[in-house]
């Protein structure tokens, strides 16, 4: 279910594929139930796994790039990027 959009997340960045944070999330609950349930074949199992792991990974580097984009207040009362 790999839906693409052009929409921004709350930092105003586009995700990866072009998802949200929140979407991300949103996929990576469906995949957790697919793992969940009880007649899951082994190899449907890894691949929703593998989906699962790939979706994390995702939404961690979505985190770090927002991380990276904190603002502070300038003498100005204007914003500025925190530099690192």
């Amino acid at each position: 279910m790999a839906v693409k959009r052009e929409r921004k997340d709350a930092a105003g960045q586009k995700g990866e594929q072009g998802l949200t944070l929140e979407e991300h999330f949103a996929l990576l609950e469906e995949t957790i139930g697919r793992l969940e349930e009880e007649d899951i074949s082994l190899e449907d199992a890894f691949a929703a796994y593998s989906e699962g792991m790939k979706l994390l990974k995702s939404c961690s580097d979505q985190i770090d790039r927002v991380e990276k984009k904190v603002l502070k207040l300038a003498e100005d009362g204007g914003l500025e990027e925190l530099e690192a």
